[in-house]
């Protein structure tokens, strides 16, 4: 048996902001922003809606796509560096509030890669036999640590939640190959800051991500010892659109088979990846038995790609 997505949900905001809302905030423009990253407009959650309610939503949707009970779950996994408090956990919130009894909750800090980390790791605990059903969320309400006043970050981010069930499927599908990386050396380019928002050297990551993102992707594959040209489908991090295309292009994969949702959502952090691997999946944009490349690296510096074969 392999270790496979049962199901997938994902939950943005209804608040749109455009850049040109942003135009009339900061000293910036609709052009430069969507010719630098892809970007045309991003979600904000209310102020009466924090990070554990985008993660119940997504989770809820995830459940059902599963036909899986929250009493079935043995372990819910938690992606974000934006949670409620320090502590409770937003898993253990989300634990309550499923009413998943049995399961044990904790949350994961990588960044934008915490999705890739939390569900290696969940991948772990299943193939060991310790556990079934594990409910691993990226999530991030990132508006409340963004300067609206810097204009070089205030134009990337976004609010919003992407959900899976990882369990047991057959021989030959679900995750076949993964890395996970980190560059500690690398933190004073990607950081909260004293006042406690986002600070980042856009020109030092965009270097690393350029370089990373499309390695990784690259090592996967070779895992398997499969080819570039046997990709059916890529989901990198929803960063900016020229690193993603810089993926892309490194796998030989045209433009139609990578999940592009970076236009609508902007960066989403953790939540980037599962929205558009959930986003792809209802849209029928994903096949059973397809091979699946995600990728993303983050602030740490980190970073982490899976190969996926698609299907229960």
């Amino acid at each position: 048996m392999g270790v496979g997505v049962l199901g997938v949900g994902h939950f943005v905001p209804d608040k749109v902001l455009t850049n040109k809302q942003l135009e009339q905030i900061v000293d910036t423009t609709d052009e430069w922003i969507r010719t630098r990253t892809g970007i045309e407009e991003r979600r904000i959650a209310e102020d009466d809606m924090d990070t554990s309610d985008m993660a119940f939503l997504a989770a809820e949707k995830a459940l059902e796509d599963a036909q899986i009970k929250a009493s079935d779950i043995d372990l819910i996994l938690v992606a974000t560096v934006t949670p409620d408090t320090p502590f409770p956990s937003v898993a253990c919130m989300l634990q309550e509030r499923l009413g998943a009894k049995k399961a044990a909750a904790m949350d994961l800090s990588a960044a934008c890669a915490g999705f890739m980390y939390a569900m290696i790791t969940g991948k772990q605990f299943i193939e060991t036999g310790a556990y079934q059903h594990i409910l691993v969320i990226g999530v991030e309400k990132l508006s409340k640590i963004t300067d609206w006043t810097d204009r070089n970050t205030c134009v990337l981010f976004g609010d919003g939640a992407g959900a899976v069930v990882l369990g047991k499927v057959s021989d030959g599908k679900g995750i076949l190959s993964f890395e996970l990386g980190a560059d500690g050396s690398g933190t004073k380019h990607l950081y909260q800051n004293d006042n406690r928002y986002i600070s980042m050297n856009g020109r030092e990551v965009f270097k690393f991500a350029v370089r990373q993102m499309p390695q990784s992707s690259v090592n996967v594959i070779e895992q398997i010892d499969l080819k570039k040209e046997d990709v059916d489908y890529l989901i990198p991090h929803q960063a900016n659109i020229r690193i993603m295309n810089a993926a892309r292009e490194r796998l030989g994969i045209p433009e139609e088979k990578m999940a592009k949702v970076i236009h609508k959502y902007g960066n989403n952090s953790s939540a980037s990846i599962p929205i558009a691997l959930s986003e792809s999946v209802h849209s029928g944009k994903i096949r059973e038995d397809d091979l699946i490349v995600l990728v993303g690296f983050g602030g740490g510096l980190t970073w982490g790609a899976v190969a996926l074969r698609w299907g229960k």
